[in-house]
């Protein structure tokens, strides 16, 4: 990466930024970074990366040939490649590049990269694979599932999209497959433990939400220790007394689908034997089925039900959280662990295909065709109509991505009959429906074909006379009122 080879001026890609990088707060979060985790910034251009990193604690060290090329470039557990990729004009460059990141990584990488959907973006011509820009910089845009194949291709392990543009490789199976279950069932929350009553209540808070008690290598340490002095048995019938059977019940269904998700998801990486799996999910095969062979004979079905048309559509009409329509079911953020199974996994093969985006709120899968297209509403709880940010959407049968914004756009799509797409006992159901009912009342439905934009909504309350006060419905006269008042 000698800056005397470069065909173009790299350096002035490198932008000032007063706090972390999408990239760098996405493995943040999903690599659950400690204070002891030692990061390298590849190519960290002006550094923001690693002053913010380092405000968190971690060991970091940044390395860039123009702006610090003094860096210790020398192996971390974690090696982040941000936007590096992109820059290098050179394809034997750029593959040179990512191996020498990829040895300088312990336990994983983390490699970011623009991509084609920015191309309006960027004002210049095409050169070489890429594009030229006036200011002499360039720039090569990767499809997404592209970055995912060019990374595993050069590092030679299994790796996994994390979101549009950015992709992580593990150095060992463990580490991937621990992070694969996290996605898919997120981490225990333990109940604070400061005596061996509380770490009984704990343990109890656990089986009813996980339906079996947890080993006490799955503990925190300092729970375990308060444990210790129990035996097995003991710890058994305490837990066992005190939880509610009903909580427990559900608490076996919901791992169970949890499990067959992980072990679905897990095919398209080469499952590997029951001694390979993180040790949660070894232990909810042996809780909850009668070998590892049953529980991926059963996983291996529910994949081949996802190529059921009907099976699909009578999953999404028979979702108890959701939004079924004549061409796609829609759930908000908060109620997608509440479908069913086999259409979270259907959401989860898009995510791999393609990556899913951090910031979203409806997901919409279609009846067929398969894709999914996760919706960014960033307003929806704080506006009775929210409008739409954003879209990013991946088929499944070709595996393209496509991205469009709405930001600038002057009659920007909107939502209603918001409770429809939670779970129905989510606390702001019934503030929502209330809305609904009035505006039904009101006559401001009857004509749906054309209320979906901004300026269809607003002719529509024009017509019918209503303004609309935070989540509340009026008549115009009565703010008038008001106001005057």
């Amino acid at each position: 990466m000698s800056q005397q080879s470069w065909g173009s001026d790299r350096q002035l890609t490198a932008i000032g930024r007063t706090g972390m990088s999408v990239p760098a707060r996405q493995a943040v979060m999903d690599l659950q970074m400690d204070p002891g985790t030692s990061v390298l910034d590849y190519g960290c251009g002006r550094g923001a990366d690693v002053r913010a990193l380092e405000s968190l604690g971690l060991g970091v060290s940044g390395w860039d040939p123009v702006y610090f090329p003094h860096g210790r470039l020398e192996p971390a557990d974690v090696v982040l490649l941000t936007y590096v990729l992109n820059v290098i004009e050179d394809p034997a460059e750029r593959q040179r590049t990512l191996r020498h990141a990829w040895d300088l990584a312990k336990t994983a990488m983390v490699v970011s990269a623009r991509l084609r959907w920015e191309r309006n973006q960027i004002k210049g011509r095409e050169h070489n694979d890429g594009i030229l820009t006036s200011r002499n910089t360039f720039q090569y845009l990767f499809a997404a599932g592209e970055l995912r194949d060019y990374v595993q291709d050069a590092t030679g392990v299994r790796c996994l999209s994390a979101a549009p543009g950015i992709v992580y490789a593990f150095r060992s199976d463990d580490a991937r497959l621990s992070y694969m279950a996290r996605r898919v069932a997120p981490s225990v929350e333990w109940l604070a433990s400061e005596d061996a009553a509380t770490a009984v209540a704990a343990v109890v808070d656990h089986l009813e939400r996980r339906g079996r008690i947890p080993r006490l290598e799955e503990m925190p340490l300092a729970m375990a220790r308060l444990l210790g002095h129990l035996r097995p048995s003991e710890l058994h019938r305490l837990a066992q007394q005190s939880a509610d059977p009903a909580k427990v019940e559900a608490g076996v269904k919901q791992t169970t689908l949890d499990t067959l998700l992980f072990l679905a998801v897990e095919l398209f990486h080469g499952r590997g034997p029951s001694s390979s799996l993180p040790l949660t999910v070894q232990l909810n095969v042996r809780s909850f089925f009668s070998s590892y062979a049953e529980a991926c004979r059963r996983a291996d079905r529910l994949l081949l039900k996802l190529r059921d048309d009907g099976y699909i559509r009578r999953a999404m009409t028979g979702s108890v959280a959701g939004k079924s329509t004549p061409t796609a079911f829609y759930i908000h953020r908060r109620a997608i662990h509440r479908m069913p199974v086999v259409l979270r996994l259907y959401e989860h093969c898009a995510s791999i295909a393609a990556g899913r985006p951090a910031d979203w709120t409806v997901a919409k899968l279609r009846h067929q065709g398969r894709g999914v297209s996760w919706l960014d509403y960033p307003d929806f709880d704080t506006d009775p109509h929210p409008r739409l940010h954003s879209s990013y959407t991946v088929d499944l049968k070709t595996l393209k991505s496509s991205f469009l914004s709405y930001a600038d756009s002057t009659n920007r799509p909107l939502l209603h009959r918001k409770h429809e797409f939670l779970a129905p006992d989510d606390p702001d159901v019934p503030k929502y429906r209330r809305l609904t009912d009035a505006e039904l009342k009101a006559g401001l439905y009857e004509q749906p074909h054309l209320i979906g934009t901004e300026d269809g909504w607003q002719e529509a309350l024009d017509r019918c006379g209503r303004i609309l006060r935070g989540h509340r419905l009026l008549h115009r006269q009565q703010r008038e009122v008001s106001r005057e008042g």
